[in-house]
């Protein structure tokens, strides 16, 4: 395999690479989407790219394309939780995004908030509830926040509050997380604004402030067009910037990331950088037409297919 992208003469040299996609997690037509557009864009770079839609078969279809480099644009399970990154690094593939070991960690939250919060990172405080003991109490006082352990993009994200439609307890037939999960994480609710920083290799990128048209930012208000404001730069003050560029960047290095990430942020707008924290760090960020990190590197002039390409060259 080479050893880097870029020849003598500064060009960059023209790979093999497997786009590898699709899966069969929750996120499969957005991983779909993200791979596609991936793959569309190194074949415009003039790179030869193999389409991989994973299945069951995934470790003899990449053997049989024996490529130079594979880009992950899987999100979710497997592809995102170090099963496939362990496959990988049993095949010897040099493989894009993070690692083995830097997967297992971002994508469990306690996990990464063990990993971040002794570091002076700023995280809610949770707790892991059993589903079951949410129909007899809340594990906290309401408005606080429900979620998998091991999920991106806001799947099964519920905001339970007072005079909300979930029941007080919650009722066992409502529709919600506690029907998909046996276990969930519970964090008190922040008020205020979303905001989220994207990490390329050693440099934080942008703030982007998230304005839904309604309810939060969920999984429909993230891939569905129209849905959700996006201001990028963001409109906040400068040391509200600072800190997230910051704390982004250093969870990134933190938690051992390679070539992109993003780092997830709630704003509590009263209460200046103190009321600034973490959610999540996620290492395989979207890159379809209305994700964040190609959004952030127009921002500071890299265009999509030179995106690509530099997630690619970290991996080399």
């Amino acid at each position: 395999m080479r050893g880097s992208s870029l020849s003598p003469e500064g060009e960059r040299e023209k790979l093999h690479i497997a786009v590898l996609m699709g899966g069969w997690s929750a996120e499969r037509e957005v991983s779909l989407v993200t791979g596609n557009g991936v793959a569309d864009a190194l074949e415009s770079r003039g790179h030869r790219v193999t389409r991989i839609d994973m299945g069951r078969d995934v470790a003899q279809r990449l053997a049989e394309a024996a490529p130079d480099v594979v880009f992950n644009a899987l999100h979710g399970t497997p592809g995102e939780d170090g099963s496939v990154q362990g496959l990988m690094d049993l095949m010897g593939l040099k493989y894009t995004h993070s690692g083995l070991e830097t997967s297992v960690i971002a994508i469990d939250k306690e996990l990464t908030k063990m990993v971040l919060v002794p570091h002076g990172i700023r995280m809610p405080a949770g707790t892991i509830v059993d589903s079951e003991s949410l129909f007899a109490a809340d594990p906290m006082a309401r408005p606080y926040v429900l979620k998998p352990v091991n999920e991106g993009s806001s799947v099964g994200v519920a905001i339970v509050t007072r005079d909300g439609n979930y029941g007080d307890p919650i009722g066992r037939d409502v529709k919600g997380p506690w029907q998909e999960f046996d276990r969930l994480l519970a964090e008190p609710f922040i008020r205020g604004r979303e905001l989220t920083t994207a990490v390329l290799g050693d440099e934080a990128l942008e703030v982007t402030e998230l304005r839904p048209k309604s309810g939060f930012y969920d999984y429909d208000a993230k891939y569905t067009d129209g849905l959700t404001e996006h201001v990028c730069p963001a409109d906040i003050p400068a040391e509200i910037r600072a800190a997230c560029l910051d704390m982004a960047l250093k969870a990134h290095r933190l938690l051992g990331c390679r070539g992109c990430s993003r780092s997830d942020f709630r704003w509590d707008d009263e209460k200046g950088v103190e009321g600034l924290y973490l959610l999540e760090v996620n290492t395989q960020p979207g890159m379809t037409p209305l994700s964040l990190v190609p959004e952030q590197a127009r921002a500071r002039g890299i265009d999509y297919a030179t995106l690509v390409e530099r997630i690619v060259e970290a991996a080399l």
